[in-house]
């Protein structure tokens, strides 16, 4: 009769456990992966999955054993660890969103907003469309497999068994609150300025001839520009957000 002890199975089964703990959290925050329509048992099976497959290079992981007394520790670290990777993540599309609502604004167009059911906020057209480019540009540049070598890295930046707080004072996720803005303002700033510029230009008109409806006039040029400035600069936001999704990785990867 084959028999297993109590440290054997321990063995074999925490270094599947706690990586497969953080990467399911990973998906829970992470944009796509945590969309409503992603079911929750096709998460808990991809997680295992790469969980399983990560095995090959997380060699050398401590063992902490489930009846451990730094078990409930160890927990509270790997669900933060992954909530701080996705929310990472999440950034990158904040980042982009932002820079449509600023676009949107210049057009004329935040009065065109909508409930957005994923996000379960209001959101404006503009916004809306830059975030689902966004979302096309992460499946396109690798962005997912980005995100699971982020994720495999991560356990030799963070081990398994450190400090949940030491962990999160490393990552200093508060400082990208920052670069959302600045990234926002880098991505929406050739189109704001040439709007600005169009506006300018109309209240120029305006006072040159006071005859002339300046509104009327001036929301469907305002419009047109911004949708001809939006066709023009889409091909070149595959540059920022990639360096942004760099940004947002290397602070797991070390």
């Amino acid at each position: 009769m084959i028999t297993f002890t109590e440290a054997q199975l321990m063995a074999w089964v925490s270094p599947v456990f706690w990586p497969f703990i953080r990467i399911l959290a990973v998906f829970s925050a992470a944009p796509i992966f945590s969309a409503r329509s992603v079911p929750m048992r096709t998460r808990v099976a991809l997680a295992f999955l790469v969980a399983v497959c990560a095995q090959a290079v997380l060699t050398d992981q401590p063992v902490v054993a489930l009846t451990d007394a730094r078990a409930l520790e160890v927990l509270v670290q790997q669900v933060l660890i992954g909530l701080a990777i996705g929310m990472a993540v999440r950034i990158v599309f904040a980042a982009v969103e932002l820079a449509g609502e600023l676009v949107g604004l210049q057009m004329g167009l935040n009065f065109a907003g909508f409930f957005d059911p994923t996000t379960g906020a209001q959101s404006s057209t503009v916004g809306r469309f830059f975030g689902n480019i966004t979302m096309l540009l992460f499946v396109v540049i690798g962005g997912h497999l980005m995100l699971l070598q982020a994720v495999v890295a991560s356990f030799n930046t963070f081990p398994v068994g450190g400090g949940a707080l030491d962990a999160v004072n490393t990552m200093r996720l508060h400082e990208l609150g920052a670069v959302v803005f600045r990234y926002g303002l880098w991505i929406a700033l050739p189109l704001i300025g040439m709007l600005i510029f169009i506006n300018v230009v109309l209240g120029i008109v305006s006072r040159i001839a006071p005859q002339m409806n300046a509104f009327a006039i001036g929301f469907p040029v305002t419009l047109s520009a911004g949708l001809v400035g939006i066709a023009f600069t889409l091909p070149m936001l595959d540059a920022p957000v990639v360096a942004l999704f760099r940004l947002a990785t290397a602070l797991f990867t070390g």
